[in-house]
């Protein structure tokens, strides 16, 4: 499961990227400097897994992990191929999610390509070559469909109508997303990757006096997504680059707290990636080893265990289950046993964010 980071040139993405992984993106004033697009794999900071590291002492610890992708700038025109725009359009269609990079700062050094700062205006530009992409998709599957209609194909009917109807909203410059579907009909979109159809958040970029309660420019984001359902996070990227330079523990957390912040603002924005990807974490706790597992939110038991291991799947037979909250409290497996607090999970059961699991397979 990837999310990619997208946005005009020169926003702040690459720098964005670097913070958020150990891969050092290019990152320069100018247009087009990301040309392939930067892979990264995230740690997912969560204060769970430092508790059962605590209480268990195991050998090793290792963090669920996020994909995060760095998409070269888009420009108006870029549905027709302007600037990359045909190889970048492609590149966030593999995504499965969208962070959104919106100028929020004003910095005379730092050029714009549209010669203002106006993250309406960055994030309209964005929009609109982003939904011409999928209305240029949608036109293309309607040739098609249209023609299996009238063979009395069911399938194609109800699938002509599902495109009609999304052709009709891109049309009125709205993206996909804004649409509600029935269970099938989200299959079906699914199976289509369309690009405005993906979850998005907006990741206002702003100066470092503004880290905290942002600024103007973030209100006015606020106000133009209130309906779009989605997450805005408030970010000084320059700033963050400048903490995720600092090696001393002690010396990050003095910076964070001058310019009042508790934690990185990246770490906020990791966590709600992973979120919006519709993941969730469950744990193993050994001494050998602590581990983070991802899965899917509303994944059972067996999948869940499958994760680990594909045998561990189909072999299964149950779950010792403990809640996060009562390891947390009893502060071992021995005394969450002695409480009566482990339960067997079978093959139906839908794992909870944060279960502690062993599972028992066939040999």
């Amino acid at each position: 499961m990837k999310a990619g980071i997208v946005g005009l040139p020169n926003v702040g993405k690459s720098t964005l990227f670097n913070c958020l992984s150990n891969a050092k993106a290019q990152s320069a004033n100018f247009p087009f400097c990301t040309i392939e697009p930067n892979l990264g794999v995230v740690n997912v900071p969560d204060q769970r897994l430092e508790k059962l590291e605590e209480l268990v002492n195991p050998e090793k610890v290792i963090p669920a992990t996020v994909e995060i992708v760095d998409i070269a700038g888009l420009v108006r025109g870029a549905s027709k191929g302007e600037g990359l725009g045909n190889q970048f359009l492609a590149n966030i269609r593999e995504t499965d999610a969208i962070l959104h990079v919106l100028r929020c700062f004003d910095n005379d050094n730092i050029v714009h390509v549209d010669g203002s700062v106006d993250p309406i205006r960055d994030k309209e530009t964005i929009d609109i070559e982003l939904q011409l992409k999928d209305l240029e998709a949608v036109e293309k599957r309607l040739e098609k469909v249209k023609r299996a209609a009238k063979t009395g194909n069911k399938e194609a009917q109800a699938e002509l109508a599902l495109l009609e109807k999304i052709q009709a909203v891109l049309l009125e410059g709205k993206s996909i997303r804004t649409i509600e579907f029935t269970e099938k009909e989200e299959e079906l979109v699914k199976s289509m990757q369309f690009i405005t159809a993906k979850p998005v958040m907006y990741v206002c970029n702003v100066d470092e006096s503004s880290a905290k309660d942002g600024n103007a420019y973030v209100e006015k984001v606020r106000e133009t997504v209130k309906d779009e359902d989605a997450e805005i996070i408030v970010l000084a990227v320059a700033t963050e680059a400048d903490i995720a330079e600092l090696e001393d523990y002690e010396e990050r957390q003095m910076f964070l707290t001058d310019i009042g912040l508790e934690e990185p603002g990246v770490s906020r924005l990791i966590r709600s990636a992973y979120t919006l990807l519709n993941l969730q974490t469950y744990f193993t706790a050994g001494v050998k080893e602590v581990r983070a597992w991802t899965i899917p939110v509303g994944a059972t038991a067996p999948e869940a265990a499958g994760v680990i291991h594909t045998d561990f799947e189909k072999k299964f037979i149950r779950a010792q289950t403990i809640s996060f909250e009562d390891y947390a409290e009893y502060g071992s497996e021995a005394k969450v046993k002695e409480a009566g607090k482990i339960r067997a999970e079978g093959k139906e059961y839908v794992v909870a964010d944060g279960d502690v699991m062993h599972f028992m397979t066939n040999a």
